[in-house]
């Protein structure tokens, strides 16, 4: 099993280049930053999990420009998004952006992608975009995106975006950038089983037929899904995000269902220290190690 870190990403704590240069000197496989670009203060979307919004969520830095940094300091680390909001972006400027990335970095870029939860949030970039209707912009953005990584002339003739034929430089290194999709609700589960090149759900909101956490059913589900639109589960990977503290046996009941790689987060959404950082993965490795071969 692989092994990732999810922080929170704030100007406050660990700085990216930091980070990965620890992460990577760790044995670690990949890192990973979040996204909100701003919260509305309203609040009038619940956050999913429930509860009040954590102190982390508001200070968010920009995911792209941190793993740019992080790649800059590192060799080997993979480097991705848990989650990015991919309409909350222009088409054009995300592609180039990604794949900048994934150029400078030799093909190190991994793309978790997300629709939001919160639709204030979403109306601030798109006000011409339905709520309702972002699983639908999502399957149109992922077309485009993989068109415009394409060889030129590119272009792309969507409802929501649209691009005449162009050159559109830089292209990702493996021709493409993996997107990972974090969707598990009954709508978005079928979308990543549809055209995702991973899945990425958080391991907590995996529930069975009593409402409980349940990981091995949604896998069940999951890869149902995937052989229902003709595709191999095989090809799938499935990484899923820890929110809790990792546990041996539980790092063990996942690799036994195979899952591809384990994404450990910071032990909370509040705001960290670099020193809390630190000693977070002081803390986690022993544990991980055993698995991480």
């Amino acid at each position: 099993m692989k092994f990732g870190y999810v922080s929170m990403n704030s100007a406050t704590g660990i700085k990216p280049a930091v980070l990965a240069r620890e992460l990577e000197d760790r044995g670690f496989e990949s890192m990973w930053v979040p996204e909100h670009s701003h919260i509305p203060l309203s609040r009038k979307s619940p956050f999913p999990s429930g509860g009040e919004l954590s102190e982390g969520y508001y200070h968010m830095m920009n995911p792209l420009a941190s793993l740019a940094a992080a790649g800059a300091v590192t060799s080997k680390l993979k480097l991705g998004t848990a989650v990015a909001l991919f309409l909350e972006h222009g088409l054009i400027n995300l592609a180039v952006e990604t794949a900048t990335i994934d150029a400078m970095t030799d093909g190190r870029l991994l793309l978790g992608a997300g629709v939001g939860w919160n639709a204030e949030e979403l109306a601030g970039h798109r006000p011409d975009l339905p709520f309702r209707l972002r699983y639908s912009a999502m399957r149109e953005r992922v077309a485009g995106l993989r068109a415009l990584w394409g060889p030129d002339p590119v272009s792309f003739d969507g409802r929501w975006d649209q691009l005449e034929a162009s050159a559109v430089q830089p292209k990702p290194t493996r021709g493409s950038i993996p997107i990972l999709m974090g969707n598990w609700g009954n709508v978005g589960i079928r979308h990543a089983a549809e055209y995702a090149d991973e899945w990425f759900p958080i391991d907590h909101m995996l529930k069975g037929p009593q409402g409980q956490t349940d990981v091995a059913t949604g896998i069940d589900r999951f890869r149902s899904l995937v052989e229902e639109f003709g595709r191999d589960p095989q090809s799938v990977p499935i990484s899923l995000m820890l929110f809790s503290r990792p546990r041996p046996d539980r790092i063990e009941r996942y690799q036994e269902l195979g899952v591809h790689r384990l994404v450990i987060s910071a032990p909370n959404a509040d705001l960290h220290s670099p020193g809390d950082t630190l000693r977070d993965l002081d803390t986690v490795m022993p544990i991980v190690e055993p698995f991480n071969r």
